[in-house]
């Protein structure tokens, strides 16, 4: 185990707790955030977010042993706590798993990148910008 990674135990806790969080839905025809391409997503975008992922999954040790009912109980009891380490784990799965195309597609939307293509957006009113146009400078020059 590296500084950039999880041990193989707190691999299979966060896969478990990922599966938890967004289960496959058959309804949908959406995979799970257990998903094999999903979950490994996950692994490579931890990032800033390792110190809090491994600490959470310190507090949820050995839940990818228990039975569903008794780790979702578990995963119930830390989620209410609340935090920045349910806040690190929620972020690292959902950012992953609403990047997955088959999650996008199930939700209408095309899967691609926003260029070149881009997207449309409603016209605003640019008057709103007024008062940071004449703010006085912030910066210094280089």
């Amino acid at each position: 185990m590296t500084a950039e990674t999880l041990s193989p135990s707190q691999t299979d806790d966060l896969r478990r707790i990922a599966g938890l969080m967004v289960p496959a839905s058959e309804e949908f025809k959406v995979p799970g955030a257990d998903d094999p391409k999903i979950f490994a997503d996950i692994e490579k975008s931890i990032g800033r977010d390792m110190a809090d992922i491994r600490k959470a999954m310190a507090a949820l040790a050995g839940i990818s042993k228990l039975d569903d009912a008794a780790a979702m109980a578990r995963a119930e009891t830390f989620r209410s706590a609340g935090g920045p380490l349910v806040a690190a784990v929620e972020r690292c799965v959902l950012q992953c798993y609403y990047r997955d195309d088959r999650v996008v597609i199930s939700l209408g939307l095309e899967a691609r990148p926003p260029f070149p293509k881009g997207h449309v957006l409603e016209q605003g009113d640019w008057s709103l910008l007024d008062p940071v146009r004449k703010r006085a400078k912030m910066w210094r020059d280089a």
